[in-house]
């Protein structure tokens, strides 16, 4: 072959042609080599931060929320390290026999494990949260690819179903739901840190770096809750809501010296450490969120209306034969025609005609500027969530028989709370306290709603309730003189009044220098007894008896056996 025949491989190209190309290639170097050298000496947070990705992460350091105890520092919620196991649905792999083991150990069913890992439009799925560590630890010997672990905590409530109202609950973000929970959240929770650690392919930590913000731990928060009364009233309204086959009750006891409160109770009632089957019907915290007309409870604040604006005295005579008034279309009854009483036998004896013939002589914004003064009304300013305000209509509004009937207690709505707190004028002088869900330092300032002369004489008369020939003798305590009034109100259902009740006490105790208020409401009760006097008074004495001796306070009368009525001879309060 004749190469030198061939025009190609004649052809000369021109010098300039391939100095410029080694030119270019000599140019290429230079400015990788340039931008290799500006990337790793000077400006090297990119690649850094490329590199970083691989390996170095930012956690979460999550706060320990706060404990919650009662007034003598005894734990109610605590908090305790749990884990969460969590994937990444991509890279996830596992057989049969690893997944069974799963299933056993998170105890849920396979088919729910595979159908979340299946979610591969997810970058992150939770499997089960809060299981135990020493659960996870067994998980975390699976070697599991694609499955992770990571730290929260559970909250923990040792008195369980007694003290789940006050309490409430958390839940799987450890954010409160209910109750002193959810009132004092961003007390409780703290704020989280965080901090960056090395992690290995698998999701492991192999080193800690450096802290990047430091964790501030939640408020302990002091309740005024005295577990032993609390434990105390939730066993008796127990036993009374079983004794008389009752749908629902609460009670609520206050502090008179501090308006603090001591115990509070409902039922039904649930297990904040398993909801499984929580319900709304056992989640309501009634003594707070529900009302119900009071019935006769509300007679004594007629009485202090008329006594203070000095149109009666306790020795006042009302005449209540034959046990009716009629005012216009509708009969106001008496369970038992008295005929002519004082106004101390009016509340003895609980006279509804005595009560309304009263609140008649007394023009209607009294007695509201009486039940507004109390708190009716309005919010108790304890600081749960949902409390009622209840429903006092404004007088203007109000026509006589209407008027009539609120003065013992039907056409008004309260809540167990709000009537607990309104008796304090009757245990301190006339003094309302404000309320307290926190242990206190020191008393707050008291509001003065009536003279303190007609306090006492109030109270006197809730003493003669209490006494045999009153409406609530098994209300009565040995060695403590008692003040209290029995409540017995037919139940509001469709627009009128039902043949189910609710039954009511409020009381306190020493009555001559008053340590504690208690209130109890029983809702429907079925076993043939429905009175305030048969059903709530003896739950009253049981609760009042116990916390007066645990708290040490001394007797203020003989201790003398309780002269109770024979069966069927009890003062039935009029309804």
């Amino acid at each position: 072959m004749n190469f030198a025949a061939s025009p190609v491989l004649t052809l000369r190209l021109p010098v300039w042609r391939s100095r410029f190309m080694v030119v270019v290639f000599f140019a290429g170097f230079a400015v990788l080599i340039g931008r290799a050298v500006y990337l790793q000496g000077w400006n090297n947070d990119f690649l850094q931060a490329k590199g970083e990705s691989r390996y170095s992460r930012v956690i979460e350091i999550i706060a320990n929320r706060g404990r919650i105890t009662d007034r003598h520092g005894e734990a109610l919620a605590i908090s305790t390290p749990v884990k969460s196991i969590w994937v990444i649905p991509d890279e996830v792999k596992m057989d049969k026999e690893q997944l069974m083991k799963l299933s056993a150990m998170l105890e849920m069913p396979p088919q729910e494990i595979e159908k979340r890992v299946a979610d591969k439009d997810r970058d992150f799925v939770f499997i089960k949260r809060q299981i135990p560590p020493e659960v996870a630890d067994r998980i975390a010997e699976l070697h599991l690819a694609g499955v992770f672990q990571s730290r929260e905590f559970r909250r923990y409530y040792p008195g369980g179903d007694v003290m789940a109202h006050v309490l409430g609950f958390t839940g799987a973000d450890d954010i409160g739901q209910e109750g002193v929970e959810l009132a004092f959240q961003k007390d409780l929770a703290g704020k989280s840190g965080s901090r960056r650690v090395i992690k290995d392919r698998m999701g492991h930590i192999i080193e800690d770096m450096q802290s990047i913000k430091a964790a501030q731990e939640g408020k302990d928060i002091v309740l005024s809750l005295d577990a032993r009364i609390q434990n105390l009233a939730f066993g008796q309204l127990r036993e009374a809501l079983d004794q008389h086959r009752a749908k629902a009750g609460g009670v609520v006891v206050l502090d008179a010296m501090t308006g603090e409160l001591v115990a509070l109770a409902n039922l039904p009632t649930y297990n904040p450490n398993n909801r499984t089957h929580l319900s709304g019907e056992s989640l309501r915290n009634r003594a707070i969120t529900d009302t119900f007309e009071p019935g006769s409870t509300l007679k004594p604040f007629t009485i202090a209306t008329a006594l203070d604006a000095g149109r009666i005295t306790p020795e006042t005579t009302i005449q209540t034969a034959p046990g009716t008034l009629t005012i216009g279309k509708a009969t106001i009854h008496d369970a038992h025609a008295e005929g002519l009483l004082t106004v101390s036998q009016v509340i003895q004896k609980s006279s509804n005609v005595g009560s309304a013939k009263i609140a008649l002589s007394m023009p209607s914004e009294l007695m509201w500027d009486m039940f507004h003064s109390v708190g009716f009304g309005q919010q108790p300013q304890l600081g749960f969530p949902g409390e009622a305000t209840g429903k006092v209509r404004p007088a203007k509004t109000w026509k006589p028989i209407e008027q009539a009937t609120m003065a013992y207690g039907h056409g008004i709505s309260v809540s167990l709370m709000q009537l607990a707190r309104a008796y304090s004028i009757f245990a301190r002088d006339g003094e309302l306290m404000p309320t307290s869900l926190m242990k206190l330092d020191s008393p707050p300032t008291a509001k003065q709603v009536i003279a303190p002369e007609t306090a006492r004489a109030v109270r006197a008369m809730l003493e003669l309730a209490v006494q045999p020939g009153g409406t609530a003798p098994r209300a009565q305590i040995m060695g403590y003189r008692v003040a209290g009034k029995t409540g017995t109100a037919h139940k509001q259902e469709h627009g009128g009044y039902s043949n189910k009740y609710v039954s009511s006490f409020v009381g306190f105790a020493p009555a001559s220098s008053p340590r504690l208020i208690v209130a109890v409401m029983i809702d429907e009760p079925s076993a043939g007894q429905y009175y305030g006097g048969t059903v709530a008074a003896p739950v009253f004495a049981k609760i009042m008896e116990g916390a007066l001796r645990t708290l040490g306070v001394p007797p203020d009368a003989p201790m003398k056996p309780i002269v109770l009525p024979a069966a069927g001879q009890e003062v039935k309060e009029s309804i």
